[in-house]
């Protein structure tokens, strides 16, 4: 295999881990480095096809070094390898283009078929981080939602808690008469039937709108 490849992460463990892994497979590891700089100037002196980077490393990181890449119109195609699934980096590594992004807990298993897909000029993003985020992020809020006031989101959010009207009248400190009036405008606007359960089924499903 040509594919030229970099590795850059600050673990020792990982880093030797990872590049004894791709050697054994045959691919061409040209160089590794445990720091942001050290990766950066890699990739500037050796030019290589795939850098693989360590999301977290000392003076940079694998998404300054992203950024730098793209900035500077460097061909080497950026994968970062990481154990945060934060949506803000996982949206920040999406803004820069990079071509993969992969958990470290499945990098043994995933990065053949990432480098693989990269080595073909198609992205490849770990499916455990891409089905985590999409149980976080599922569609678009339903239009029915912007029929309901602040106080009646937070009401229902906490409805799906499966709150009392008590607990909700002592966590947002108003009366549970409130409370009561509340959930029976919500239950008005959103067209419910006056079953007791219908609200919180409604909130249950609706939970990752809120």
């Amino acid at each position: 295999m040509n594919t030229s490849i970099i590795i850059a992460d600050d673990h020792p463990l990982m880093l030797r881990g990872l590049t004894d892994f791709l050697n054994s497979k045959g691919y061409n590891i040209v160089g590794s480095a445990t720091d942001g700089n050290s990766a950066y100037n890699l990739i500037v002196k050796l030019k290589p096809d795939i850098a693989i980077l360590d999301i977290r490393m000392p003076q940079k990181t694998g998404l300054e070094i992203a950024e730098e890449c793209q900035k500077n119109n460097l061909s080497t195609k950026i994968v970062l390898i990481t154990f945060d699934k934060e949506e803000k980096l996982y949206d920040q590594a999406k803004s820069l283009n990079v071509y993969g992004y992969i958990l470290k807990d499945f990098a043994i298993e995933e990065i053949e078929a990432c480098i693989d897909h990269v080595t073909n000029g198609k992205a490849y993003f770990s499916e455990e981080i891409a089905e985590y985020l999409n149980a976080s992020n599922v569609k678009d809020k339903p239009e029915i939602l912007e029929l309901l006031t602040k106080s009646e989101i937070k009401i229902v959010k906490l409805i799906s808690e499966n709150k009392t009207s008590q607990e909700i009248a002592d966590t947002l400190s108003i009366s549970v008469r409130t409370v009561d009036k509340h959930r029976s405008n919500i239950v008005h606007k959103l067209k419910l039937d006056n079953k007791p359960t219908s609200l919180f089924v409604w909130a249950n499903l609706n939970k990752d709108y809120l």
